[in-house]
């Protein structure tokens, strides 16, 4: 999942970038500051009430009007948010009033809601149903973006006041002490007690980084057009079905290649058509599009971005006093020091590996007995682990999907057990617009049938969409505000042929329940202040809930309601079912080793210095070396991310921080092991996960949420008993 672009802009700019000063009014970089000003002014201009983003949307909860919303709309009504944010900061910094609570901290709480209205829809359509158009804009918008927040927290002035409030604290408790304490810390982050220089190396640097990771974005959806896998000849596509083989051919229609098979590649180093097709050389030739891509193969080429990034990370925590980059993103998290997360990760290295080696060796057999003459591959792995999982479990993916048919899968399964744990109700609203034909809204009803706010559906991919699943909002809750939650999911699934039912995998099932999870972390928020809430929690926490959440996929009673033949309506047959559960930790060395490899990956270009850095003249070569150093350097299992194409690093939130799914499932396998020994799936364990994690976002610590639900701290057992692993010693 992912944060829209205005939650980084507005929700973070108190705690990740940096403002103006007012004492630098002589430097170069206020200079710039100034002209981007009146730039801003000047084409605020053109913003009035013909604007839909001029005042809050009227339709329910203040859902978006996306009837009225056209594309050139956004930037004048961005940069015209800017403008009022900026003079409503600038009213705050300047009050003669003594500091307050009040007139500090919560007015900043109030301000930026025209650019929190237009920030919020605009980045969640560039992402959800983006095009050349959306993609230029962001490029225009980043550096303004960074910049706007460097005029906050770098703002001397308004600094003062905070930390006058701060050092006052004790005269606060609960969700504001706790929002006051975050809100200095943010500051200080951000580079407010530096001198007038290291401000303004601050702000080239996160206004370089801003351009630098948009760029990266931005990238990636042009490297799927570049790396489309074209195929002449059906009888290359042995193995897939006919439904499959006609969606290849639907997506060579679409870019006028009739006639012809288009494949293209997701966002992950491994393809999941790689487990059906029998053709070992288009098998090659897919992989190497997927893990190749971005490293100079086609036109465009990621690794100096990837570069120049870790150099300035590494240079901006050095000016902010830290050792690296991970010691910076890490300091807010529960792990705490980088030193944590790779402990952790190092220490599943060695059972990890003896499994995936456990497993080589059984795919070896099956390429023997078929006559191979060749050691496993990449490309091979998915493919003859799939053979070794039929005739180990005697299970074919295939009919397992005629049983978790997508609207079943939505409403009888996700749904369903959303209200047998939550006691909460879907009631699809077709008066809300959309911007997608195919995304669907819902009015969540709680349990007394009182409305909690919306949820949007956006489970089919489309072009112009982002690789991967995610939750995000068009409007976070707040009590301040008065703002109910309206929240967002998106997948990628593969939509079948007109007239043909989508049949899903048990993945996909199971990603619905862990996006569900995201998107309750954001309905069911109840706190006072719009920075404290929902999903506005360490990296290293808000998987939790997520992940907790997935395990629901294969409760009997969740079972028995949702997986039913898609044309015969029969129950999933027990033995199936059986080989489902027998299954699910099958190739679990492989899964496990390709994260891992992902994850130490990211912390080793985050705790480089400023020099070693500096000194990395290939990212292939440094990225090599550095998972030889883990001992995760199996050819046959590569990272689930390469540098060149690892989004949640280079062009989202998780630098430093991809650790935080592994420390997540440890709390996550731990909670759902304690709510089944105490009943499992009742309305009174959800309610209780609800007081405890959901409703606090981050008004409380986040492990002092987990052990007022569960009694104490997690421990790693129940985790290693979920991936079906051995368990190493961690501490």
């Amino acid at each position: 999942m992912r944060k829209s672009l205005i939650a980084v802009a507005i929700g973070a700019a108190l705690t990740v970038a940096a403002c103006s000063d007012k004492d630098a009014a002589q430097s170069p970089a206020t200079t710039e500051v100034q002209a981007e000003q009146t730039q801003t002014a000047a084409a605020a201009g053109e913003f009035n009430q013909s604007n839909p983003f001029y005042a809050e949307s009227t339709l329910p909860f203040h859902a978006p009007d996306f009837t009225k919303i056209k594309f050139e709309h956004y930037e004048p009504a961005i940069l015209a948010g800017m403008e009022e944010h900026s003079k409503e900061i600038e009213a705050i910094a300047s009050n003669p009033e003594p500091a307050t609570f009040e007139n500090t901290i919560v007015a900043m709480e109030k301000s930026g809601a025209l650019l929190s209205r237009v920030g919020a829809v605009f980045g969640n359509v560039a992402g959800s149903a983006g095009n050349d158009d959306t993609r230029a804009l962001q490029v225009t918008m980043a550096p303004k973006y960074a910049a706007h927040s460097d005029n906050i927290s770098l703002n001397a002035d308004l600094f003062a006041r905070v930390k006058a409030v701060y050092e006052n604290r004790d005269q606060h408790e609960g969700e504001a002490l706790r929002l006051i304490e975050d809100t200095y810390k943010g500051f200080v982050r951000a580079g407010a007690e530096l001198n007038e220089d290291e401000k303004a190396r601050i702000r080239e640097i996160n206004s370089e980084l801003s351009s630098l990771t948009t760029e990266f974005r931005n990238n990636l959806m042009t490297l799927v057009d570049e790396n489309l896998v074209v195929v002449d000849d059906k009888a290359k596509l042995a193995g897939l079905s006919e439904s499959h083989i006609a969606q290849l051919a639907k997506a060579a229609e679409a870019k006028d290649m009739a006639g012809k098979y288009v494949i293209s590649v997701t966002n992950t180093t491994r393809q999941s058509i790689l487990a059906s097709l029998e053709n070992r050389e288009l098998r090659e030739q897919i992989w190497k599009a997927s893990a190749l891509r971005g490293s100079g193969n086609t036109a465009t080429d990621n690794r100096p971005l990837v570069k120049q990034m870790a150099q300035l990370r590494a240079e901006k925590a050095q000016l902010l006093g830290y050792d690296n980059w991970g010691a910076y993103v890490l300091e807010q998290s529960m792990a705490a020091k980088p030193e944590a997360a790779q402990q952790m990760l190092r220490d599943l290295v060695p059972a990890v590996v003896s499994n995936v080696e456990a497993e080589m060796a059984e795919i070896a057999k099956v390429i023997e007995a078929e006559g191979g003459d060749f050691e496993v591959k990449p490309w091979d792995w998915a493919y003859y682990a799939e053979k070794v999982r039929a005739e180990k479990y005697a299970l074919d993916s295939n009919e397992v999907k005629q049983y978790f048919e997508f609207n079943r899968a939505v409403e009888d399964g996700v749904f369903y057990a959303m209200n047998q744990l939550f006691g909460i109700t879907f009631e699809e609203r077709n008066d809300i617009p959309t911007y997608a034909d195919d995304v669907v809204v819902y009015e969540v009803k709680d349990v007394d049938g009182e409305s909690l706010g919306l949820f949007y559906g956006d489970w089919f991919n489309r072009d112009g969409k982002r690789g991967g699943a995610w939750m995000s909002s068009f409007v976070s809750q707040s009590q301040l505000l008065d703002n109910k939650p309206v929240i967002l999911n998106n997948m990628n699934i593969t939509k079948a042929p007109d007239g043909e039912p989508t049949l899903l995998s048990f993945d996909e099932v199971s990603t619905m329940f862990h996006e569900m999870g995201h998107a309750l972390h954001g309905m069911f928020s109840d706190v006072m202040y719009p920075s404290l809430a929902g999903t506005s929690v360490s990296r290293d926490y808000v998987e939790f809930p997520s992940t907790f959440q997935e395990d629901w996929t294969l409760n009997p009673k969740v079972i028995a309601n949702m997986a039913k033949h898609y044309e015969t309506g029969e129950q999933i047959p027990q033995e199936l079912l059986d080989k489902v559960m027998a299954a699910k930790n099958f190739n679990m060395g492989y899964d496990t080793l390709e994260y891992i490899a992902a994850a130490l990956l990211d912390l080793e270009y985050h705790t480089l210095s400023v020099e070693e850095a500096a000194s990395i003249e290939d990212v292939n070569t440094f990225e090599q070396a550095a998972l030889t150093r883990n001992g995760v350097a199996v050819e046959a299992v590569p990272p689930r991310y390469r540098s060149n194409y690892f989004a949640h690093v280079f062009a989202g939130g998780y630098s430093a921080g991809y650790y935080a799914y592994m420390w997540s499932e440890v709390l996550a396998a731990d909670a759902f092991k304690y709510v089944q020994e105490n009943g499992g799936l009742t309305l009174e364990n959800g309610q209780a996960f609800r007081e405890a994690i959901l409703s606090k976002g981050n008004s409380k610590d986040p492990m002092q949420q987990y052990i007022d639900f569960r009694g104490q701290k997690p421990t790693v057992d129940a985790l290693l008993e979920r991936r079906g692993l051995t368990t190493p010693k961690i501490d």
